[in-house]
Protein backbone atom coordinates (compact mmCIF):
# COMPACT_ATOMS: atom_id res chain seq x y z
CA UNK A 1 0.00 0.00 0.00
CA UNK A 2 2.85 2.48 0.41
CA UNK A 3 3.87 2.26 -2.65
CA UNK A 4 0.66 2.63 -4.35
CA UNK A 5 0.53 5.41 -1.97
CA UNK A 6 4.08 6.92 -3.20
CA UNK A 7 3.06 5.97 -6.84
CA UNK A 8 -0.61 8.16 -6.62
CA UNK A 9 0.96 11.09 -4.81
CA UNK A 10 4.13 11.55 -7.42
CA UNK A 11 4.78 14.99 -8.42
CA UNK A 12 4.47 15.88 -11.98
CA UNK A 13 6.27 18.39 -14.37
CA UNK A 14 4.78 20.60 -16.20
CA UNK A 15 4.16 19.90 -19.49
CA UNK A 16 5.70 23.15 -21.19
CA UNK A 17 9.26 21.73 -19.97
CA UNK A 18 11.15 20.07 -22.31
CA UNK A 19 10.56 16.26 -23.23
CA UNK A 20 13.31 13.52 -21.85
CA UNK A 21 15.83 12.39 -24.10
CA UNK A 22 14.66 8.96 -23.29
CA UNK A 23 11.43 9.60 -23.79
CA UNK A 24 11.71 10.90 -26.93
CA UNK A 25 13.62 7.92 -28.43
CA UNK A 26 11.35 5.58 -27.05
CA UNK A 27 8.56 7.57 -29.23
CA UNK A 28 10.76 8.01 -32.36
CA UNK A 29 11.24 4.07 -32.08
CA UNK A 30 7.68 2.94 -30.95
CA UNK A 31 6.21 5.02 -33.94
CA UNK A 32 8.75 3.92 -36.69
CA UNK A 33 8.28 0.79 -35.95
CA UNK A 34 4.40 1.36 -35.87
CA UNK A 35 5.04 2.69 -39.12
CA UNK A 36 6.91 -0.23 -40.51
CA UNK A 37 4.47 -2.66 -38.62
CA UNK A 38 1.58 -1.31 -40.92
CA UNK A 39 3.29 -0.86 -44.08
CA UNK A 40 4.20 -4.44 -43.48
CA UNK A 41 0.33 -5.29 -42.52
CA UNK A 42 -0.81 -3.61 -45.68
CA UNK A 43 1.40 -5.73 -47.70
CA UNK A 44 0.48 -8.56 -46.31
CA UNK A 45 -3.41 -7.71 -46.04
CA UNK A 46 -3.35 -7.10 -49.91
CA UNK A 47 -1.02 -10.53 -50.94
CA UNK A 48 -3.74 -12.42 -48.99
CA UNK A 49 -6.55 -10.76 -49.73
CA UNK A 50 -5.86 -8.69 -53.19
CA UNK A 51 -7.15 -5.95 -51.95
CA UNK A 52 -5.59 -2.73 -50.74
CA UNK A 53 -7.39 -1.83 -47.48
CA UNK A 54 -8.03 2.02 -46.61
CA UNK A 55 -7.69 2.27 -42.80
CA UNK A 56 -4.62 0.66 -42.85
CA UNK A 57 -3.05 3.26 -44.97
CA UNK A 58 -4.83 5.78 -43.17
CA UNK A 59 -3.35 4.28 -40.00
CA UNK A 60 0.24 4.29 -41.68
CA UNK A 61 -0.68 8.36 -42.81
CA UNK A 62 -1.64 9.06 -39.21
CA UNK A 63 1.58 7.44 -37.05
CA UNK A 64 3.88 9.59 -40.05
CA UNK A 65 2.42 12.89 -38.55
CA UNK A 66 3.19 11.86 -35.25
CA UNK A 67 6.90 11.10 -35.80
CA UNK A 68 6.93 14.70 -37.69
CA UNK A 69 5.15 16.02 -34.58
CA UNK A 70 7.23 14.33 -31.77
CA UNK A 71 9.33 17.74 -31.11
CA UNK A 72 6.52 20.18 -31.57
CA UNK A 73 3.86 18.31 -29.75
CA UNK A 74 3.37 18.03 -26.37
CA UNK A 75 4.05 14.74 -25.09
CA UNK A 76 1.07 13.70 -23.55
CA UNK A 77 -0.67 14.83 -26.53
CA UNK A 78 1.64 12.49 -28.53
CA UNK A 79 0.78 9.79 -26.28
CA UNK A 80 -2.92 9.86 -27.07
CA UNK A 81 -2.32 9.92 -30.58
CA UNK A 82 -0.56 6.96 -30.47
CA UNK A 83 -2.35 5.15 -28.55
CA UNK A 84 -5.58 6.43 -30.67
CA UNK A 85 -3.72 4.60 -33.82
CA UNK A 86 -3.25 1.52 -32.15
CA UNK A 87 -6.76 0.93 -30.64
CA UNK A 88 -8.38 2.40 -34.08
CA UNK A 89 -5.81 -0.10 -36.27
CA UNK A 90 -6.75 -3.22 -33.69
CA UNK A 91 -10.73 -2.71 -33.66
CA UNK A 92 -10.32 -2.49 -37.82
CA UNK A 93 -8.06 -5.74 -37.82
CA UNK A 94 -10.24 -7.65 -35.08
CA UNK A 95 -13.52 -7.03 -37.28
CA UNK A 96 -12.06 -8.06 -40.48
CA UNK A 97 -9.50 -11.11 -39.43
CA UNK A 98 -11.26 -11.70 -36.22
CA UNK A 99 -9.38 -13.15 -32.65
CA UNK A 100 -7.18 -15.53 -33.66
CA UNK A 101 -4.58 -12.86 -35.58
CA UNK A 102 -2.87 -11.62 -32.48
CA UNK A 103 -3.99 -8.31 -33.56
CA UNK A 104 -4.66 -7.07 -29.81
CA UNK A 105 -0.74 -8.02 -28.90
CA UNK A 106 0.15 -4.79 -30.18
CA UNK A 107 -2.13 -3.07 -27.37
CA UNK A 108 0.69 -3.71 -24.50
CA UNK A 109 3.22 -0.55 -26.39
CA UNK A 110 0.77 1.50 -25.11
CA UNK A 111 1.37 1.13 -21.52
CA UNK A 112 4.62 0.99 -21.31
CA UNK A 113 4.66 4.59 -23.09
CA UNK A 114 1.77 5.48 -20.39
CA UNK A 115 4.13 4.86 -16.96
CA UNK A 116 7.05 5.78 -18.40
CA UNK A 117 5.87 9.06 -19.22
CA UNK A 118 7.00 11.14 -16.67
CA UNK A 119 4.18 14.43 -17.46
CA UNK A 120 1.41 11.75 -17.06
CA UNK A 121 -0.45 11.97 -13.87
CA UNK A 122 -0.88 8.88 -11.55
CA UNK A 123 -4.44 8.81 -12.75
CA UNK A 124 -3.84 9.04 -15.91
CA UNK A 125 -1.66 6.27 -16.02
CA UNK A 126 -4.16 3.89 -14.19
CA UNK A 127 -6.78 5.33 -16.67
CA UNK A 128 -4.66 3.86 -19.34
CA UNK A 129 -4.24 0.44 -18.11
CA UNK A 130 -8.04 0.05 -16.90
CA UNK A 131 -8.49 1.39 -20.58
CA UNK A 132 -7.18 -0.72 -22.32
CA UNK A 133 -7.79 -3.80 -20.10
CA UNK A 134 -11.82 -2.90 -20.86
CA UNK A 135 -11.17 -2.27 -24.19
CA UNK A 136 -9.40 -5.76 -24.65
CA UNK A 137 -12.65 -7.50 -22.91
CA UNK A 138 -14.77 -5.84 -25.09
CA UNK A 139 -13.30 -6.69 -28.26
CA UNK A 140 -13.00 -10.29 -27.07
CA UNK A 141 -16.61 -9.99 -26.60
CA UNK A 142 -17.35 -8.53 -29.83
CA UNK A 143 -15.07 -11.55 -31.55
CA UNK A 144 -17.58 -13.92 -29.97
CA UNK A 145 -21.07 -12.66 -31.10
CA UNK A 146 -19.83 -11.31 -34.60
CA UNK A 147 -18.18 -13.17 -37.64
CA UNK A 148 -15.30 -11.38 -38.73
CA UNK A 149 -15.55 -9.80 -41.96
CA UNK A 150 -12.56 -11.35 -43.81
CA UNK A 151 -10.44 -14.25 -42.62
CA UNK A 152 -7.03 -15.94 -43.36
CA UNK A 153 -5.83 -19.63 -43.92
CA UNK A 154 -3.88 -21.70 -41.47
CA UNK A 155 -0.37 -19.61 -43.22
CA UNK A 156 -1.52 -16.53 -43.11
CA UNK A 157 -2.83 -16.08 -39.55
CA UNK A 158 0.14 -17.86 -38.49
CA UNK A 159 2.31 -15.11 -40.36
CA UNK A 160 0.02 -12.44 -38.82
CA UNK A 161 0.46 -13.98 -35.52
CA UNK A 162 4.24 -13.85 -35.69
CA UNK A 163 4.15 -10.11 -36.65
CA UNK A 164 2.05 -9.21 -34.13
CA UNK A 165 4.12 -10.85 -31.61
CA UNK A 166 7.48 -9.48 -32.82
CA UNK A 167 6.29 -6.49 -33.11
CA UNK A 168 5.18 -5.41 -29.45
CA UNK A 169 7.71 -7.53 -27.80
CA UNK A 170 10.37 -5.31 -29.70
CA UNK A 171 9.06 -2.32 -29.11
CA UNK A 172 8.51 -3.25 -25.09
CA UNK A 173 12.35 -4.68 -25.09
CA UNK A 174 13.77 -1.24 -26.54
CA UNK A 175 11.44 0.59 -24.61
CA UNK A 176 12.25 -1.09 -21.44
CA UNK A 177 16.26 -0.68 -22.30
CA UNK A 178 15.79 3.05 -23.05
CA UNK A 179 13.83 3.25 -19.34
CA UNK A 180 16.23 1.09 -17.57
CA UNK A 181 19.38 2.73 -18.65
CA UNK A 182 18.13 6.39 -17.94
CA UNK A 183 17.19 5.20 -14.64
CA UNK A 184 20.89 3.43 -13.98
CA UNK A 185 22.08 6.56 -15.40
CA UNK A 186 20.27 8.71 -13.06
CA UNK A 187 20.91 6.32 -9.83
CA UNK A 188 24.90 5.80 -10.89
CA UNK A 189 24.87 9.82 -11.27
CA UNK A 190 22.67 10.57 -8.07
CA UNK A 191 24.88 7.96 -6.01
CA UNK A 192 27.90 9.30 -7.39
CA UNK A 193 27.31 12.91 -6.67
CA UNK A 194 26.02 11.42 -3.10
CA UNK A 195 29.69 9.87 -2.18
CA UNK A 196 31.37 13.73 -3.69
CA UNK A 197 28.79 15.28 -1.30
CA UNK A 198 29.66 12.82 1.48
CA UNK A 199 33.05 13.04 1.11
CA UNK A 200 33.06 17.02 1.46
CA UNK A 201 30.85 17.35 4.15
CA UNK A 202 33.09 15.13 6.14
CA UNK A 203 36.56 16.69 5.19
CA UNK A 204 38.24 19.63 5.94
CA UNK A 205 38.88 22.01 3.10
CA UNK A 206 42.38 22.89 3.66
CA UNK A 207 44.01 20.13 4.65
CA UNK A 208 42.28 17.22 3.42
CA UNK A 209 41.64 15.32 6.70
CA UNK A 210 38.74 14.39 7.58
CA UNK A 211 36.75 17.09 10.36
CA UNK A 212 35.14 16.38 13.69
CA UNK A 213 31.95 15.40 12.59
CA UNK A 214 33.15 12.33 10.07
CA UNK A 215 35.74 11.22 13.38
CA UNK A 216 33.18 11.15 15.48
CA UNK A 217 31.17 9.17 13.01
CA UNK A 218 34.13 6.45 12.34
CA UNK A 219 34.99 6.33 16.54
CA UNK A 220 30.69 5.88 16.97
CA UNK A 221 30.73 3.05 14.36
CA UNK A 222 33.66 1.60 15.88
CA UNK A 223 31.93 1.11 19.06
CA UNK A 224 28.99 -0.38 18.19
CA UNK A 225 30.53 -2.81 15.90
CA UNK A 226 33.26 -3.54 18.82
CA UNK A 227 31.80 -2.69 21.67
CA UNK A 228 34.02 -4.81 23.55
CA UNK A 229 37.32 -3.29 21.94
CA UNK A 230 39.53 -1.20 23.51
CA UNK A 231 40.55 1.78 21.62
CA UNK A 232 42.44 5.28 22.55
CA UNK A 233 42.00 8.89 21.90
CA UNK A 234 44.21 11.56 21.69
CA UNK A 235 44.17 15.54 20.77
CA UNK A 236 47.21 17.52 19.76
CA UNK A 237 47.75 20.91 19.72
CA UNK A 238 50.09 22.89 17.32
CA UNK A 239 52.45 24.97 20.45
CA UNK A 240 52.50 28.60 20.01
CA UNK A 241 50.39 28.20 16.55
CA UNK A 242 49.08 31.88 16.76
CA UNK A 243 52.49 33.47 17.14
CA UNK A 244 53.47 31.69 13.45
CA UNK A 245 50.45 33.18 12.25
CA UNK A 246 51.41 36.91 13.59
CA UNK A 247 55.16 36.50 12.91
CA UNK A 248 54.93 35.00 9.32
CA UNK A 249 51.66 35.45 8.33
CA UNK A 250 48.19 33.53 7.74
CA UNK A 251 49.55 31.82 4.41
CA UNK A 252 52.54 30.38 6.32
CA UNK A 253 50.19 29.05 9.28
CA UNK A 254 48.36 27.53 5.88
CA UNK A 255 51.21 25.95 4.84
CA UNK A 256 51.87 24.96 8.51
CA UNK A 257 48.65 22.90 8.94
CA UNK A 258 48.86 21.22 5.35
CA UNK A 259 52.60 19.91 6.02
CA UNK A 260 51.48 18.20 9.76
CA UNK A 261 48.91 16.84 8.12
CA UNK A 262 50.91 15.17 5.00
CA UNK A 263 53.13 14.03 8.26
CA UNK A 264 50.29 12.54 10.14
CA UNK A 265 48.48 11.21 6.93
CA UNK A 266 52.12 9.33 5.80
CA UNK A 267 53.19 8.06 9.67
CA UNK A 268 49.49 6.88 10.28
CA UNK A 269 49.22 3.69 7.63
CA UNK A 270 47.13 1.13 10.16
CA UNK A 271 47.79 2.64 13.85
CA UNK A 272 45.32 5.06 14.19
CA UNK A 273 43.21 7.71 11.94
CA UNK A 274 43.51 11.30 12.52
CA UNK A 275 41.37 14.79 11.61
CA UNK A 276 41.41 18.61 12.03
CA UNK A 277 39.25 18.58 15.18
CA UNK A 278 39.06 22.63 14.92
CA UNK A 279 41.90 25.50 14.56
CA UNK A 280 45.65 23.86 14.95
CA UNK A 281 43.80 21.29 17.08
CA UNK A 282 44.30 17.43 15.60
CA UNK A 283 42.24 14.29 16.92
CA UNK A 284 43.85 10.78 16.47
CA UNK A 285 42.28 7.86 17.21
CA UNK A 286 44.08 4.83 17.99
CA UNK A 287 41.59 1.32 17.58
CA UNK A 288 42.33 -1.63 19.43
CA UNK A 289 45.27 0.04 20.96
CA UNK A 290 45.57 0.69 25.10
CA UNK A 291 47.00 3.06 26.37
CA UNK A 292 50.37 2.25 26.67
CA UNK A 293 50.38 1.13 22.93
CA UNK A 294 48.81 4.20 21.62
CA UNK A 295 51.51 6.47 24.01
CA UNK A 296 54.03 4.83 21.91
CA UNK A 297 52.74 5.61 18.83
CA UNK A 298 51.54 9.30 20.01
CA UNK A 299 55.53 9.83 21.46
CA UNK A 300 57.24 8.92 18.19
CA UNK A 301 54.70 11.12 16.19
CA UNK A 302 55.57 14.09 18.68
CA UNK A 303 59.19 13.16 18.33
CA UNK A 304 58.54 13.25 14.20
CA UNK A 305 56.74 16.72 14.34
CA UNK A 306 59.19 18.33 16.58
CA UNK A 307 62.29 17.61 13.67
CA UNK A 308 60.10 17.95 10.72
CA UNK A 309 61.35 20.65 8.73
CA UNK A 310 59.85 23.61 7.78
CA UNK A 311 60.50 25.97 4.83
CA UNK A 312 57.83 28.96 3.68
CA UNK A 313 59.41 31.20 1.37
CA UNK A 314 62.06 32.22 2.65
CA UNK A 315 61.77 31.75 6.38
CA UNK A 316 63.38 28.17 7.70
CA UNK A 317 61.30 27.37 11.32
CA UNK A 318 59.94 24.65 13.77
CA UNK A 319 56.89 23.43 15.60
CA UNK A 320 56.23 21.14 18.76
CA UNK A 321 52.89 19.53 19.76
CA UNK A 322 51.09 19.28 22.53
CA UNK A 323 49.40 16.14 23.30
CA UNK A 324 46.31 14.64 25.73
CA UNK A 325 45.48 10.70 25.57
CA UNK A 326 43.22 8.45 26.99
CA UNK A 327 41.84 4.91 26.52
CA UNK A 328 38.13 3.74 26.26
CA UNK A 329 37.29 3.00 30.07
CA UNK A 330 34.16 0.88 28.83
CA UNK A 331 31.34 3.04 30.77
CA UNK A 332 32.39 6.58 29.71
CA UNK A 333 30.61 8.44 27.08
CA UNK A 334 32.86 9.25 23.79
CA UNK A 335 31.69 12.98 24.64
CA UNK A 336 33.65 12.02 28.19
CA UNK A 337 36.26 10.87 26.60
CA UNK A 338 36.98 13.38 24.54
CA UNK A 339 36.93 15.69 27.53
CA UNK A 340 39.43 13.82 29.41
CA UNK A 341 41.46 13.95 26.18
CA UNK A 342 40.96 17.52 25.78
CA UNK A 343 41.74 17.74 29.70
CA UNK A 344 45.45 16.06 29.35
CA UNK A 345 45.81 18.56 26.54
CA UNK A 346 45.73 21.33 28.88
CA UNK A 347 47.63 19.68 31.29
CA UNK A 348 50.67 19.66 29.21
CA UNK A 349 49.95 23.04 28.06
CA UNK A 350 49.96 24.20 31.63
CA UNK A 351 52.98 22.00 32.06
CA UNK A 352 54.69 23.67 29.43
CA UNK A 353 54.16 22.31 26.29
CA UNK A 354 55.50 19.87 24.02
CA UNK A 355 55.30 16.71 25.48
CA UNK A 356 52.83 14.13 25.73
CA UNK A 357 50.17 13.88 29.07
CA UNK A 358 49.16 10.19 29.43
Amino acid sequence: MRYMSEFLHQEVPKTGTSMPAYYRRALLVGETVLACYFLISIALIWLTTGKLEWLPIITLIATGLCLRSIDKMNPRINLVCFASIILIWVTWFVHMFGWSAGGTNILVPILALAYFNIFEPPFGKLGYFFGVVLFRIGLFAYSLIHTPAGSFGHAESFVFQVVNSLVPLFMLAYCFMLFSSSIQASERELTINNQHLHKEAGTDPLTGLPNRRAMLDSIEAYQKSFPYETFSIAIADIDFFKKVNDTYGHNCGDYTLKELSSLFLSRAGEAYQVCRWGGEEFCFFLPQMNLDEAGVIMRDLHIAVGKMPLHYEEIDFSITLTIGLTENDFHSSLDKLMDEADRKLYMGKADGRNQVVI
